[in-house]
């Protein structure tokens, strides 16, 4: 749990520590325009959501933190490797946040869940 809670910390630190001048996507069903960062916490807020409803298992909160995780690194990596982000690099993290949000969207809505009884510890 520790190491869960250490994990989701260095994220957000991630997140926070970025520029806030990261460049807007219209995020459709969120109400608007969103600039990257806005839309990592929002996904992020949305897995503690699932976790603390009891919509999300435990692997599957771990499999969509690592996810989350992994596409945080490579906007790190992007936004280092040639002095910010480049059309085609914001376009491939707005792709790759696009498939974990819809895998956040069927993970807690796949009746598979705390609340149910399916997974008991």
């Amino acid at each position: 749990m520790k190491k869960l809670i250490a994990s989701v910390l260095a994220v957000s630190a991630i997140a926070v520590a970025a520029p806030a001048s990261a460049q807007a996507y219209y995020g459709g069903g969120y109400g608007g325009w969103q600039n990257i960062n806005q839309r990592q916490a929002n996904l992020d807020r949305r897995i503690d959501m699932g976790v603390r409803r009891g919509d999300l298992t435990r692997a599957e909160a771990v499999r969509l933190r690592a996810e989350f995780r992994q596409i945080a690194h490579l906007e790190n990596r992007y936004r280092y490797s040639g002095g910010g982000l480049s059309r085609w690099e914001r376009q491939d993290l707005d792709r790759r946040f696009d498939r974990l949000a819809a895998r956040i969207r069927f993970e807690r809505h796949d009746r598979q869940d705390y609340r149910r009884g399916y997974y008991r510890y």
